[in-house]
């Protein structure tokens, strides 16, 4: 029972020794409170914050666009519309926005062909104003540009098709763009209907 009277003298007294050291010192309480300071700012950046609210989802585009018209863009506009081409397809990314807008990982995509880019490895868009046909990467580049763009397939909504210098834009009627939504959704290669003035057979 002794040993057990000098266990809690012993531990009261080390305890108390601390406490003295602490308050003893200015430095040890700037120490302690600026550890103090660093915890609370942890566990307050664990806490869930509240989710942003969503942004108003924006009407549907369909259209082709030219490198210079796809600039405007880049979510830095009013509507903060991102669009991305990837393999002479362009894609609305906006629901991506984290990513590929402005201040995103990804932002030197937005409103620029991503192609070359993704090809590489490189987080860097074309610059060039023409349209970049991809003719100089190797296979397993162009492999990957493929693997990139069934991503976007996938994820985000086609809009239109990047147009080579010179090249005209398709015009897409609403029948169309149902057709074209719902083959994307599918994962369905994206194809243009066109009216054909087909003479019938006689």
């Amino acid at each position: 029972m002794s040993e057990e009277i000098i266990d809690e003298s012993v531990e009261k007294s080390l305890i108390q020794g601390i406490i003295d050291e602490i308050i003893g010192s200015p430095l040890n309480l700037i120490l302690v409170g600026i550890i103090t300071f660093l915890i609370y700012k942890i566990f307050k950046k664990r806490q869930p914050s509240e989710p942003a609210p969503p942004e108003p989802e924006l009407p549907k585009l369909k259209r082709d666009f030219t490198v210079q018209e796809l600039k405007a863009f880049d979510g830095k506009q009013e509507d903060g519309r991102v669009l991305v081409a990837v393999n002479g397809n362009v894609y609305d990314v906006t629901k991506g926005k984290r990513f590929y807008g402005p201040g995103g990982p990804y932002a030197a995509f937005g409103g620029k062909d991503a192609s070359r880019g993704l090809a590489t490895f490189s987080v860097t868009a074309n610059e060039e104003i023409e349209y970049d046909d991809l003719s100089d990467l190797s296979p397993a580049e162009m492999e990957s540009v493929n693997e990139w763009e069934m991503q976007f397939k996938e994820k985000y909504d086609f809009v239109g098709r990047l147009l080579r210098p010179g090249e005209q834009p398709s015009s897409y009627s609403e029948d169309e763009e149902d057709e074209q939504n719902s083959s994307d959704k599918s994962g369905g290669e994206e194809k243009l209907i066109k009216e054909s003035n087909e003479k019938p057979e006689e």
